[in-house]
């Protein structure tokens, strides 16, 4: 009989890793909604029958699971319409014996008719593209220790965040400081100090006139060193550079957090 339920999943496009230099080449990612465990497969079964008592429905949860163990591990192979399984051996026999340090029982599992009915009754809805998530949750002067985003010419400063590590080889990777102008201080590499996913030290350059920058950071880092963004993503921030920042309002640089730990430069 047709199954007449329909299903719907969302899905995100990612860059194909296959083909590095084709930015327009994508691949579409499950969006996950979390893990379903017996206790809310339960809570589901219930909720499709509230007339059925749930010591009931656990009773004939762990019944069904009992046998299908037997019948497997017994020789049978098993269609419960979602899956198919069946065992088989791995390892080579020898003398006869079975040897529990060479060999294995291994269960096999493949897509069965009903499973296959629901997907082929489910929408896949592209949702857009799956950023690599990159954030600076905090800042430090590391000669003053300030976390209000004050910075120190010639002295080292402190990112914290996620997926901030500098890598990649588009031109735009990297630290650049810009004036209330628009003109561009470049943070050349041999400034860098500390350059991991989650923690980026620079020296400030000292020859930056003290006012209000807005601080870039650029990087096709993707969470794996093996597997870089097709395209660069950045994360600003406001620094002042030789000076404080406002006494009114909000938080400066937009950062409450501080970038914490010890001085990288000892």
């Amino acid at each position: 009989m047709a199954e007449d339920i329909k299903y719907q999943i969302n899905a995100q496009l990612a860059d194909n890793a296959l083909t590095p230099d084709n930015a327009e080449d994508k691949i579409a990612v499950p969006v996950s909604l979390g893990s379903a465990g017996q206790e809310r497969i339960l809570a589901e079964m219930k909720a499709e029958d509230s007339g059925l008592r749930p010591e009931t429905i656990l009773h004939v949860f762990e019944l069904e699971k009992r046998v299908i163990k037997r019948l497997l591990m017994t020789g049978y192979n098993v269609n419960t319409g979602l899956y198919h399984a069946s065992v088989d051996f791995r390892g080579i026999v020898t003398g006869g014996q079975w040897n529990p340090e060479e060999n294995s029982i291994v269960v096999n599992f493949n897509v069965g008719a009903d499973l296959r009915e629901a997907i082929r009754n489910t929408t896949v809805n592209i949702i857009g593209n799956k950023e690599a998530a990159i954030s600076v949750s905090g800042m430090q002067d590391v000669a003053t220790r300030a976390t209000d985003a004050s910075a120190t010419p010639g002295r080292a400063f402190t990112l914290s965040g996620k997926n901030i590590q500098l890598a990649g080889k588009d031109p735009a990777v990297g630290l650049v400081l810009v004036d209330a102008d628009g003109t561009e201080t470049q943070v050349t590499t041999d400034l860098w100090v500390v350059n991991k996913p989650s923690t980026v030290t620079f020296i400030v350059p000292a020859e930056l006139a003290a006012g209000t920058y807005t601080l870039r950071l650029t990087t096709q880092y993707s969470g794996n060193s093996s597997s870089p963004l097709k395209n660069p993503r950045s994360v600003e921030k406001t620094l002042y550079v030789g000076t404080k920042p406002p006494t009114s309002g909000g938080s400066a640089g937009g950062d409450s957090q501080e970038g914490g730990g010890e001085d990288p430069l000892g």
